[in-house]
């Protein structure tokens, strides 16, 4: 069975997020092929995409090898989403369905009752859903790529505080669904701005000034290959 090169590009950009990989080593074909029990075909087009993406870089007499981001780069990335994020919840306010109401008030309700719990990682996983369902509501598949890509990047290169007051960071989510539901672009864009603007004040650089991690981590987990023949 051919094993999509989407889903092997999933599992190293996975596993560069989560430092397996350091920053500047190289990543060949046929180690990678290994890695994630799959032939060099797919590798080789999940390298070609994360190049694109810019989580890889092609260099000469070494082929491909993770990216280093600079500092500035990095910042880069911080603006980006608060300039986009506010448009995707002003688009979200024209275009959303019923359905992606409901998941969104739904996961308001959950990120509001686990604040109540404590519970930072739930958290953490509730709100990278709540803004994946906001930009996808956004009608552009476009916008709703970017925000993904942006949010895979940041979260390779910034580790992010648990806020002061989970409750109030859970309650400008729910303000925003209340304005996408009424259908008030400019109040669903200038609360996401906020919470947007706040949210990034909580993030550190992983890797100030260039440093790289001390060792590579072991590998998440292979490619999932009973979950691709459903």
């Amino acid at each position: 069975m051919r094993i999509p090169a989407h889903s092997v590009c999933t599992a190293i950009r996975d596993d560069i997020v989560a430092g397996v990989y350091e920053r500047g080593g190289r990543l060949t074909e046929e180690l990678l092929a290994r890695r994630y029990g799959v032939s060099r075909v797919p590798v080789r087009e999940a390298l070609r995409t994360l190049e694109a993406e810019g989580f890889v870089v092609t260099r000469r007499h070494a082929g491909a090898c993770v990216a280093e981001p600079t500092e500035q780069e990095a910042a880069d990335l911080l603006e980006m989403r608060m300039l986009l994020e506010p448009l995707g919840a002003a688009r979200a306010a024209q275009r959303r369905t019923e359905a992606h109401l409901k998941v969104l008030r739904g996961l308001v309700r959950l990120g509001q009752e686990r604040s109540r719990r404590g519970n930072s990682e739930d958290l953490r996983s509730l709100g990278g859903w709540f803004h994946e369902t906001l930009a996808q509501a956004s009608g552009s598949a476009a916008l709703t790529s970017t925000l993904a890509q942006l949010r895979h990047k940041i979260a390779w290169m910034y580790s992010v505080d648990a806020p002061a007051d989970p409750a109030e960071s859970w309650a400008e989510h729910g303000g925003i669904v209340d304005a996408v539901a009424r259908g008030d672009s400019e109040r669903a864009r200038a609360i996401t701005a906020l919470h947007t603007e706040r949210a990034s004040a909580a993030h550190r650089l992983r890797f100030p000034g260039g440093e790289k991690p001390d060792r590579v981590r072991s590998s998440q987990h292979p490619v999932n290959m009973t979950s691709l023949r459903h």
